[in-house]
């Protein structure tokens, strides 16, 4: 299967950071920084709907493809079990999250949406705690994967890897179930991975481990100034990242990790950045991570496309009245 969005030159959005928007914006509580089980009931689809409303009419205004996340980030057996999820539930939950957002691309059919099942870590998406092989890692997150494509979606990301052995564990979970699958490191403001490998030997890494190798690799949870020296070289592995979902802060991990407030950081100087990575990245897939919202996506948006979102007659603003 070739995604739609290695098929054209325009990039495809994304949606921004969703669990940062929900607390820091709209209010929502989300017990282990969890957004999927606000699909278990009427007000959490509808404030997810709202949510992902936003980014469906970006698109669509600017004529854009976009990458449609499941909010299951954190919808693995052991997150799930945090928060009182069994391993069907578990199954089910991820399910559902595939239907929910094919139901919200099909109020959009002039869109074309690609149905991406998120995956993240089994620990701490900022260090690397305890690790695991890369048959373990595939065992583990086999539930997910298999939900994901028994529900029809059309790939799998892994996103915030920290060490390469999960990323590998991933991606021959997608093989075994034949879905794409994108792999998204983060690093830290020296630009390596948590783990201490470049970006470089994690990506080449990966492709030497698995007997069908990621569609592309992305870069998210980091702002653009902790990696973009990383990005002058000639080397053949940048022409394996297609994506970038960054920060808004220019903040360390550790420093996120105990902020109580959002930082949004400056969202022209951050769409400002993503044009100067397109000197030296083939972006397909462009969005945001921690503090970002549909501004930002938009100014990133009309940055590489020179599309003028400003006077639509609409404003991509935040939302903030939960809505």
């Amino acid at each position: 299967m070739t995604l739609a969005q290695l098929q054209t030159t325009e990039p495809f959005i994304t949606d921004g950071g969703l669990e940062t928007t929900l607390i820091f914006q709209q209010g929502i509580d989300l017990p282990e920084f969890a957004a999927f089980p606000l699909l278990d009931t009427d007000e959490g689809r509808s404030q997810l709907a709202g949510y992902y409303a936003l980014y469906l009419d970006l698109a669509d205004r600017l004529g854009l493809g976009i990458v449609l996340d499941t909010p299951t980030w954190r919808a693995s057996r052991e997150w799930g079990a945090r928060l009182g999820y069994d391993v069907p539930r578990v199954a089910s939950v991820n399910r559902h999250a595939v239907a929910f957002i094919a139901d919200l691309a099909r109020e959009h059919p002039a869109l074309t949406v690609v149905l991406n099942g998120v995956i993240g870590p089994r620990g701490d998406g900022y260090v690397v705690d305890s690790t695991m092989q890369p048959s373990e890692a595939a065992e583990f997150h086999a539930l997910q994967v298999r939900s994901f494509a028994e529900a029809g979606a059309d790939m799998i990301s892994a996103i915030t890897m920290t060490y390469v052995e999960e990323a590998i564990g991933i991606a021959r979970a997608a093989d075994a179930v034949e879905l794409p699958v994108v792999v998204s490191f983060t690093v830290e403001t020296d630009g390596r991975l948590p783990s201490g490998q470049t970006l470089g030997e994690a990506i080449t890494t990966v492709d030497d481990n698995t007997r069908v190798a990621p569609a592309y690799y992305m870069i998210n949870c980091a702002h653009p100034t902790h990696f973009l020296s990383n990005l002058d070289t000639e080397q053949s592995w940048l022409t394996r990242v297609k994506g970038v979902r960054a920060n808004a802060s220019r903040m360390s991990h550790a420093e996120l990790d105990v902020a109580t407030e959002l930082d949004r950081g400056d969202v022209a100087d951050l769409a400002a950045l993503y044009a100067a990575m397109r000197s030296s990245v083939d972006l397909r897939v462009v969005g945001g991570c921690c503090g970002t919202d549909v501004e930002h996506i938009a100014a990133i948006a009309e940055a590489l496309t020179g599309a003028d979102h400003a006077h639509d007659g609409h404003g991509f603003r935040p939302r903030t009245d939960g809505t």
